[in-house]
């Protein structure tokens, strides 16, 4: 068997997050795949993202979101010029 590099494993990690269908799955997934720690770290930065989008300061992050200024510089850069943060906390348009 060919060795594949990380890089060609991750569209394969992503098709099997998009199979997730249930909150109990994720948990049970991400429970296998990642430390609790990393589980967290992650929720921790999209709380931040969460937070610079609807025009939260620095010092209101990392007072709310036990996450440290290097973190939240990159998750700031993300937020500024990346897609997947805006596209995915973006507020749900409003039914009239």
């Amino acid at each position: 068997m060919e060795r594949r590099g990380s890089r060609e494993l991750i569209p394969e990690l992503f098709d099997t997050i998009l199979k997730l269908r249930t909150r109990e799955d994720c948990a049970a997934f991400f429970a296998d795949l990642c430390t609790e720690k990393e589980v967290e770290n992650m929720a921790e930065r999209l709380a931040a993202a969460r937070m610079l989008l609807e025009g939260k300061t620095y010092l209101q992050v990392i007072e709310a979101v036990d996450i440290s200024s290097a973190t939240l510089s990159r998750v700031s850069r993300c937020v500024r010029n990346g897609t997947g943060y805006t596209r995915m906390l973006a507020p749900e348009p409003e039914e009239e």
